[in-house]
């Protein structure tokens, strides 16, 4: 992958939110100022006062060029280092650069309460910075990835790069990244490929890998033979204990693959390359592996994790309207949950959405990261990620996967929604803004009528969600809080649906 880079001017907090964005990533924190006094053998202000402000220019090339030589790190720069248009083509061929802003007030009480002596500030703060800021306002508006820093906590902060960035390391349930990015950077020895029909037609030839196992395409198709079939073909193909599946495709091929990884020889690697909205979004995240029986989805499955997730949205061109706003569901869902400002650029529609897919696919992803991270076995938050999923997921069984999966929860968030209202939950109203919201979007938000509701209601009873005496539902306290509720009356929660 490739380094991350914070500039900005001084008081920032390029190096304590460097050292923590390194921490959540799980890769090393350079201070290039640093590494300049290193390599003189005395502080910066000790070089300008001996040898010039010139001489620490020069000096910081040199330590460019030594850092960006080096493995993958998270890089705090010094506030004027890429002044030199030299530098700026070095760090940019090398990495992200992320432009942390802030205003004066906020600046001139940071660096009031900093020990550290910086030069080019000594003097009247006050002047001497606003100076220093308005000489270089151009220049810092030129970098195209920023982050405002005022009355934030350096955790935020972190966050907030992370998602910008689409970079995520995952530590709750075994140790794995999930990038955006492009999938001619995947190449991986004694690796398969395992992908459907459909994806094979358009992405196979743009993954570095040469064996492949084709499946057929369908939920359909999730059950256990075809899990056979892939046991099958890993042992032709010879792989062994130190042998990755790449998981080449949307949700169904990323359970099945992932399950015959956790199963085969008691279990070896994988990799998920997502190819649809849902997949990058949901299914891919979070080690979740399976199939279905013909009673219910994902009957049988185990905790799996990937050892990367690789989400290139520019995969997502070749999907069809339908599919696009399929994934669109969870999306809402997300920001449901967790993203308020998520759920209101989903409304913008799907114009919009098309236009702004890599937004769309980070910030929904960073939703379903924090919330697996806290409660990776779904002992409690991560519950909060079945909005919508009880409904519709009979719903979708019961529609024999006419609906898909993101049309059935969508239906399922709106229901759940409506019952959340009735039973006090939920703020009154809230239910019509995730209608209006899906409705924008292309989406269903009612049952069809040709659908029987003793059905739905059979199969949430046979739901996995269940308990001994009720089902478990996430519902919508408002647009950006779920609260947990057991409900034992099934009838009640189709209600509006009679």
């Amino acid at each position: 992958m490739s380094n991350i880079f914070l500039y900005g001017p001084s008081g920032s907090g390029k190096s304590t939110i460097g050292k923590l964005l390194a921490d959540n990533l799980c890769l090393p924190f350079v201070d290039s100022d640093q590494v300049i006094e290193i390599n003189a053998g005395m502080s910066i202000s000790h070089i300008v006062e001996k040898h010039g402000m010139s001489k620490v220019r020069d000096m910081e090339t040199e330590s460019l060029k030594q850092i960006t030589e080096s493995k993958e790190s998270i890089i705090a720069l010094g506030g004027g280092a890429l002044l030199n248009g030299e530098n700026r083509l070095l760090v940019e061929s090398h990495g992200k650069v992320i432009l942390l802003t802030a205003d004066l007030p906020t600046l001139i009480e940071r660096l009031q309460n900093d020990p550290n002596e910086r030069p080019l500030l000594a003097g009247d703060l006050k002047t001497k910075l606003s100076e220093y800021l308005e000489s270089r306002a151009d220049h810092y508006a030129s970098f195209p990835l920023k982050i405002r820093v005022d009355n934030k906590s350096p955790e935020q902060l972190s966050g907030e790069i992370q998602t910008l960035l689409g970079r995520h390391h995952l530590s709750a349930m075994g140790e794995y990244d999930v990038h955006v990015g492009q999938i001619s950077n995947l190449s991986h020895d004694n690796s398969i490929v395992v992908t459907d029909e459909n994806v094979a037609k358009h992405h196979l030839d743009k993954i570095n890998v040469e064996k492949s196992i084709i499946i057929p395409a369908g939920e359909e198709h999730k059950n256990l033979e075809t899990v056979s079939r892939l046991w099958k073909a890993f042992l032709e193909n010879g792989l062994d204990r130190k042998s990755t599946v790449v998981a080449l495709g949307g949700g169904v091929v990323g359970d099945l693959a992932g399950f015959a990884a956790s199963t085969y020889m008691r279990g070896i690697d994988w990799i998920v390359v997502p190819t649809t909205l849902l997949a990058m979004v949901d299914a891919s995240i979070g080690g979740k592996t399976g199939f279905d029986l013909p009673e219910g989805k994902n009957l049988i499955g185990s905790f799996h994790p990937p050892k990367l997730v690789l989400a290139d949205p520019s995969l997502l061109r070749t999907l069809s309207d339908r599919d696009l706003r399929s994934g669109m569901a969870e999306v809402v869902k997300h920001g449901i949950i967790s993203d308020p400002e998520l759920f209101g650029l989903c409304s913008n529609g799907m114009g919009w959405v098309k236009d702004n897919l890599e937004e769309i696919v980070k910030r929904a992803m960073a939703v379903k990261i924090k919330i697996i991270e806290e409660d990776p076995y779904e002992k409690g938050i991560r519950a909060a990620l079945n909005l919508g999923h009880t409904v519709g997921h009979a719903v979708e069984l019961v529609s024999g996967f006419k609906l898909s999966h993101g049309e059935s929860v969508a239906i399922g968030m709106v229901v759940e929604a409506a019952y959340a209202v009735r039973v006090g939950v939920a703020v009154r109203g809230s239910d019509e803004a995730i209608e209006s919201t899906l409705t924008k979007l292309g989406l269903p938000t009612r049952i069809p009528a040709e659908l029987p509701r003793e059905e739905i209601i059979r199969a949430m009873r046979v739901d996995k969600k269940k308990n001994a005496k009720s089902i478990r539902f996430a519902l919508p306290v408002t647009i950006g809080k779920v609260e947990l509720v057991d409900a034992t009356d099934l009838e009640s929660v189709l209600a509006t649906e009679t």
